[in-house]
């Protein structure tokens, strides 16, 4: 039946994988809801997701992350830092790469110059 179909994948809890730029590094990170912001050209980010502390192993990368981001409502991310979002089945482990691989090049933006 359609309709029970449908309602199972209605109440399963979305988890998306967010990739950006972020000061030279590349931040890939959890989140359940992700918004086209009011704001133009921002990508809203709420209900960030990280692994449970009660694990006898931390990864230092992602105890990193979740400092950051302890106490953050909301980020709002420029769209042409975004490198992709993917919807996943389960958490993974957030971390920070280093942003100059081969494969992955930054839209070009302005360097600021301080004019005083």
């Amino acid at each position: 039946m359609v309709s029970g179909i449908m309602g199972t994948k209605e109440t399963l809890q979305h988890i998306f994988r967010i990739l950006f730029h972020n000061q030279g590094q590349v931040y890939e990170v959890y989140a359940r809801h992700i918004y086209q912001s009011d704001l133009h050209g921002f990508v809203e980010v709420e209900d960030y997701s990280f692994g449970s502390r009660s694990q006898l192993v931390i990864d230092p990368g992602e105890d990193k992350l979740r400092t950051e981001f302890e106490g953050v409502q909301r980020s709002f991310i420029p769209m042409h830092a975004i490198i992709r979002i993917d919807e996943v089945e389960k958490e993974g482990v957030a971390k920070i790469t280093t942003g100059t691989g081969d494969t992955v090049t930054p839209f070009p933006m302005p360097v600021p110059t301080d004019r005083s």
